[in-house]
């Protein structure tokens, strides 16, 4: 089965993602992390997308696409996969939809995973991380033992640039604009799903389940 899951950052598609790639052997492909393997390994893609990341610019979708293809290209993506977070723009729809026509291997399915805004920025703005030794910790979902502090070393919590209110909603507002189109694009498709994903993971993955369960 081949699926594509799309929601705004702090939605939790990646994990619902890597729940169901291992649930049902499939491989999870986050654009992320395919862009990072690339670079490490200094593919002439790789390359390509390091000059974009290293002068703070977004990769170009002709470099990603590129980097999706050949990932796709590979042998274990005929047992199916999951894209987490690909296509983010109506352009990357477009190529993906050509890519897999060309290959016989459309899309099974897409999910859109929804959470209302104020839960969104509740828990995104939470987070906290520790400069010194990475930690991650949620002033809600995960709080550290003693306030403000790391439980492993002491040090300081600080909150990351990404996580300030403001910042978060202006990437709220950029997830909206870039992915209203692409909805559409599915929907037209009729392969378009919407999942609620408010409250629990184990919740919010019985949905999805349920979702797939109806349509296959």
């Amino acid at each position: 089965m081949r699926f594509v899951f799309l929601g705004p950052p702090g939605v939790g598609k990646g994990t619902q993602a890597q729940m169901l790639a291992e649930r049902d052997s499939l491989m999870k492909i986050s654009t992320g992390d395919i862009l990072r393997e690339a670079v490490s390994r200094e593919t002439p893609l790789g390359l390509q997308a390091k000059a974009f990341i290293e002068s703070g610019q977004l990769v170009a979708d002709e470099v990603v696409i590129g980097v999706i293809r050949e990932r796709l290209s590979g042998p274990d993506s005929r047992f199916g996969y999951v894209l987490d977070g690909f296509p983010r723009t109506l352009g990357q729809a477009e190529a993906l939809s050509k890519m897999l026509e060309g290959q016989r291997t459309p899309l099974h399915r897409v999910i859109s995973f929804e959470v209302p805004e104020q839960e969104l920025i509740r828990r995104l703005t939470g987070r906290r991380s520790c400069p010194r030794c990475q930690r991650i910790y949620h002033l809600n979902f995960h709080p550290p033992r003693q306030q403000d502090r790391c439980d492993v070393c002491g040090e300081v919590l600080i909150q990351r640039e990404d996580d300030r209110e403001e910042t978060v909603r202006r990437r709220l507002r950029i997830y909206e604009a870039e992915t209203a189109p692409l909805l559409k694009f599915y929907e037209a498709q009729k392969i378009l799903s919407k999942i609620d994903g408010s409250g629990s993971i184990e919740e919010v993955f019985k949905r999805l389940l349920q979702v797939l369960k109806d349509r296959f």
